[in-house]
């Protein structure tokens, strides 16, 4: 064997299970590196072995042990004999060694051979009984844990390889929360395991307490067929706009779904209102359905795609949050709300629009209902330096606004001054952190509960509200308030 590495797959188990190039080459071989020798085919290998069990032992963070064993194997592989290096299952398929020894050799151009084996995928494939049209999706355990939500589609099933320890697995089903269901039963696969011990179910909420973790440790997520991914959606609107679709779809454009857009959007609110999280999850739905038409017949007119939609708000999240993703520090929400402003500012700048605007008040969406607009212009106001000093200033204005409705003596000066109090009520909202329009909102339900709780108990007397002496009006109201909240 001249200089170099050969990396054997040893599939996973005995000898059976070997190709005839590994045999041959192990047969070969004056002595083997293994990458654990915690591996049934060990028995088989009748020279002289080594195995890096001890480094993977000793260090936290797995990519440095797979430095350190490249760095080894290039040393080993200059000799004139070079080197063989043994790995379970197949070295080129989710190997976490065999990248790192060839970007390594390749700097001290040594030559690497290859010698396929069975693959633990495969075996793993295998042993859960899924056929090649199982659509499997795979992914190492050390990338799923660096993350916040798995990059996997939770409608197809899905590999998660190199489960090695309980607190790798934790974070990993830390992360795959952000999108599976605690109640999702996984399994998971020791493809070199003897046969009682390979397969091992357990609810995704008790992962990190099984006692069933190695290097070669896979975790098998079913599809969960309750849990429809951004994909699959896709698809579902891409076809009903398709040739063979459905008219309406079809015939849609982005001015006709305008008022679908708003009025998903207001029954968003109302269950906001409602504190409902079974119906905040069906309407929000319903706000997904219009950005994805929306998306979709952009498409189809060739003006974007869904990638063009997503990278621009993702891009523009990275940008305007360098204090998560950059090495800007804040001390508070107040510093994060300057940066944003400033980034705002860079952004116009680059592309070409005028930094400052010609009044603060600019950019104020005229479509805004009512409260939320002025609580728009009145932060905007307040950036500019419009601002009370302190918030006595506030409330002195909300008693005078109403003071001056007595005097109004004439329509027009009413409603002025009706809209001034209103327009003072919202500043007051703003300085107590309050959302005015959802505070409204919220006063809009709870009176409609509580009258509709009135006219209940008239009706129990067999009475009408307008039958019933003010007096005993005052007596249901606080009636309703005790029952209603």
């Amino acid at each position: 064997m001249p200089a170099g590495i050969t990396i054997i797959g040893l599939g996973p188990g005995r000898r059976q299970f070997w190709t005839q190039a590994a045999l041959t080459a192990l047969n070969q071989a004056e002595e083997v590196y293994l990458r654990t020798a915690r591996h049934p085919g060990v028995a088989d290998i009748f020279t002289p072995i080594h195995d890096f069990d001890e480094v993977f032992d000793q260090a936290d963070d797995g990519e440095e042990s797979y430095r350190q064993i490249a760095i080894k194997l290039v040393q080993l592989g200059q000799r004139a004999q070079g080197v063989f290096y043994a790995v379970p299952g197949h070295p080129l398929v989710d190997e976490p060694t065999t990248t790192p020894i060839r970007a390594l050799a390749q700097s001290y151009h040594l030559p690497v051979a290859i010698i396929p084996g069975l693959s633990l995928v495969e075996t793993a494939q295998a042993l859960l009984g899924l056929d090649s049209s199982a659509q499997l999706q795979i992914v190492a355990a050390p990338r799923v844990a660096s993350l916040h939500h798995p990059p996997l589609a939770p409608d197809q099933p899905a590999l998660i390889t190199h489960l090695h320890q309980s607190q790798l697995a934790a974070r990993v089903q830390q992360t795959l929360l952000n999108a599976y269901p605690s109640r999702l039963t996984a399994t998971l696969v020791r493809p070199t395991a003897p046969e009682p011990d390979r397969l091992q179910p357990c609810a995704l909420t008790d992962l990190p307490d099984q006692a069933y973790f190695d290097l070669d440790t896979i975790l098998y997520l079913p599809a969960d067929p309750a849990n429809t991914s951004f994909t699959t959606f896709q698809e579902t609107i891409a076809h009903l706009r398709a040739p063979e679709g459905c008219p309406w779809d079809r015939q849609q454009t982005h001015q006709s779904l305008r008022p679908f857009l708003l009025e998903e959007t207001y029954e968003v609110l109302e269950t906001l209102d409602a504190n409902d999280p079974v119906g905040l999850a069906e309407e929000l739905g319903d706000v997904l359905l219009q950005v994805v038409l929306h998306t979709q017949i952009a498409t189809d007119t060739g003006e974007f795609k869904m990638g063009e939609v997503i990278n621009h708000i993702h891009r523009k999240l990275w940008r305007r949050h360098p204090h998560v993703f950059g090495n800007v520090t804040v001390n508070n929400a107040e510093e994060v709300t300057t940066n944003w402003e400033a980034i705002k500012k860079a952004e116009k700048a680059d592309k070409g629009q005028p930094v400052h605007a010609a009044s603060a008040l600019d950019g104020v969406p005229p479509a805004l209902p009512a409260l939320a607009q002025a609580l728009t212009i009145s932060r905007k106001a307040a950036q500019a330096g419009f601002e009370w000093p302190n918030i006595e200033g506030v409330l002195d204005k909300l008693i005078e606004e109403a003071g001056e409705i007595t005097a109004a003596n004439n329509p027009a000066d009413l409603e002025a001054e009706i809209g001034d109090l209103l327009f003072s009520a919202v500043n007051l909202a703003r300085w107590r952190t309050i959302d005015a329009e959802s505070a409204l909102r919220a006063t809009n339900v709870r009176f409609t509960r509580r009258f509709k709780k009135m006219e209940a108990l008239a009706a129990a007397q067999d009475k009408n509200l307008s039958d019933i002496p003010t007096q005993e009006i005052e007596l249901l109201w606080e009636a309703a308030k005790r029952d209603q909240g």
